[in-house]
């Protein structure tokens, strides 16, 4: 009975180890499977592929949705093409907006010194809209303004009132550089008086109005737009032309015009015009710009100049003072320097894209 107990062991041990044998196999290929499948291909390192990986240039930053944020589009002041030039994205618009509003109030009751009860109002709002494709782009800048001031025992009276659109088309040519060729539409909303002489002015007292005048210039020539700071558009051959719309208007002397009756005024030169931005310490930011035109057909040698200085002094995200000095010397019009000076303290708001960086974690921090 014991030789028949022993010989059934070890039979039963024979077989049941050839089981095992037989599941380890299937286990040991799952594993092999699963390891070939992911596991490193040591020989590939020996020719390793590079992969070109798209660079974001220098204080820029692409967000899934492909907004692009724009350093420095917190500051007042025209906006140069050249950031939105080198942003290495597919975004092909970008908008950027300014808007002010400053309010100056006074009054009186009883009060030794005397004063009269007024209130002034200067609404301006500052727009460009830039698209770039490739070596392509076109540069749209609105601005627009309109102010008064409304005094007690005085009719309102304007204090500010302009519109000025500018377009520019701009090819590369080189780093740099650019093809360019636009127009600049100059006028006014409202009828302008001389107070002095018209001290309750009607209508019929305007010495001015929309589209008298009206200013056109169209041309030609090269851009160079270094960096964002800095703009020359040189165009040797463009066209001014002086719109005068309203008959009463329409005297040979005003604006240029050289015979009575005349509505507008051709002329062909060159235009050069320069714009510059220096910011004096964070929340200070002075913008210049500069605009020459000499006529080919005639006076040469008398060159328009209009010049444009901006303060822009940035209390907090609001609050702005902003300081503007306006000089203008056309031969034709009046042999006189003109000059217009303007201070205000009020509300701007920005409406675009920008850019901080956490001075403490170096993060980027991209607002709307």
């Amino acid at each position: 009975m014991k030789k028949v107990l022993a010989i059934f062991c070890l039979v039963l041990s024979v077989v049941s180890q050839a089981q095992v044998t037989d599941y380890q196999k299937i286990i040991d290929s799952i594993s092999q499977k699963k390891w070939d499948s992911t596991g490193l291909d040591l020989d590939s390192l020996s020719s390793p592929r590079i992969v070109d990986i798209k660079r974001i240039k220098k204080d820029s930053i692409k967000l899934n949705n492909n907004l692009v944020i724009v350093p420095g589009g917190e500051e007042a002041g025209p906006i140069t093409p050249s950031t939105i030039l080198t942003l290495p994205t597919l975004k092909r618009w970008f908008i950027f907006g300014q808007n002010s509003l400053v309010f100056n109030q006074s009054s009186f009751a009883n009060w030794y010194a005397g004063g009269n009860n007024n209130i002034g109002v200067i609404g301006k709002a500052n727009y460009n809209i830039v698209y770039k494709k490739n070596k392509h782009y076109l540069d749209n800048n609105i601005q627009l303004g309109y102010g008064f001031v409304s005094s007690t025992g005085q009719s309102t009276r304007k204090t500010d009132d302009y519109i000025n659109v500018m377009t520019n088309y701009g090819y590369e040519l080189a780093q740099h550089y650019y093809l360019s060729t636009g127009f600049q539409f100059l006028s006014q909303f409202t009828a302008g008086y001389n107070y002095s002489n018209t001290p309750d002015p009607v209508y019929d007292d305007r010495i001015s109005r929309f589209m008298a005048p009206g200013y056109l210039n169209l041309g030609i020539g090269v851009s160079y737009n270094p960096n964002e700071n800095f703009q020359v558009i040189l165009r040797p051959a463009n066209g001014k032309f002086t719109f005068v719309l309203d008959k009463k208007l329409q005297v040979a002397g005003n604006y240029g015009l050289e015979r009575d009756g005349q509505s507008m005024r051709a002329e062909l030169g060159a235009m050069v015009n320069i714009l510059y931005k220096i910011k004096l310490f964070k929340d200070a930011t002075f913008v210049n710009q500069v605009n020459f035109f000499t006529n080919y057909l005639e006076h040469s040698e008398r060159v328009d100049i209009n010049y444009s200085g901006s303060l822009n002094l940035k209390f907090n995200k609001y609050i702005t003072t902003v300081v503007t000095l306006d000089m203008m010397y056309d031969h034709d019009q009046i042999q006189k320097l003109q000059r217009k000076q303007t201070l205000g303290i009020g509300i701007t708001y920005n409406l675009g894209y920008k850019m901080e960086r956490d001075s403490n974690t170096g993060v980027i921090k991209p607002f709307l």
